[in-house]
């Protein structure tokens, strides 16, 4: 696994809602960064550091006063794209079939564009998983800006996340609006329709926790 492989699927463990087991886990998050580069290892350590400041509860609270529609700082790529709109539901299809088409079956409970699923799908087929992350980076750097604005240690994250894509990150709403209006640098090259939670068949070094994306539970 490269190096920004680590980088997404540590990013996409630590995205999810975190639960009562959380913290076990931070020793082998930990470790995998040990292979990450260094700037985005660096983000996503002093994240992990602040968790350790929080109890479970705090930190599950955290979580959900974060990420919302109301407030922009939404983890659900297409809705930065289509909105609650019809459109919305093809594009979730179509992701679907991306993720099947390179030999990944989503079967979880969370819908196929819930970013740590488009993460750790970029982690284990990276050179498509970039592109797919490309094709949303717009609405990556909106949810960057708006956790930056609002003082989120969660903003370190996606900062780690777009560290791995080509080409600087825009340093404004502006520019990101512009980057959306001007839409991805290509369409997705084999992407004719979307991804499952990851399934049996999955070829994941024994080194790292798997599944990586545990099943998300409730407060």
């Amino acid at each position: 696994m490269t190096p920004d492989a680590l980088v997404r699927l540590v990013a996409g463990c630590v995205l999810q809602y975190p639960g009562d087991r959380f913290h076990d886990e931070l020793p082998r998050l930990r470790g995998a960064l040990a292979g990450a580069p260094a700037g985005p290892a660096a983000l996503l350590g002093a994240f992990l550091d602040h968790t350790e400041t929080l109890g479970p509860i705090e930190l599950c609270a955290e979580y959900t006063s974060t990420f919302d529609t109301r407030n922009r700082r939404c983890l659900y790529l297409t809705w930065w794209a289509d909105g609650d709109t019809r459109r919305r539901g093809l594009s979730l299809v179509r992701l679907k079939r991306i993720y099947r088409d390179f030999g990944l079956e989503f079967t979880g409970e969370e819908l196929p564009d819930f970013l740590p699923v488009a993460l750790e799908f970029a982690a284990l087929r990276e050179e498509a998983g970039t592109e797919l992350l490309q094709e949303h980076r717009a609405g990556l750097e909106l949810l960057r800006l708006a956790l930056t604005e609002c003082g989120s240690p969660y903003a370190r994250v996606l900062e780690a996340v777009c560290a791995t894509l080509p080409g600087p990150s825009p340093q404004t709403r502006a520019e990101a609006k512009a980057l959306a209006r001007s839409g991805p640098p290509q369409e997705l090259v084999g992407f004719g329709s979307p991804l499952e939670p990851l399934g049996p068949g999955v070829d994941v070094p024994v080194d790292l926790p798997w599944p990586a994306l545990p099943e998300r539970q409730t407060a």
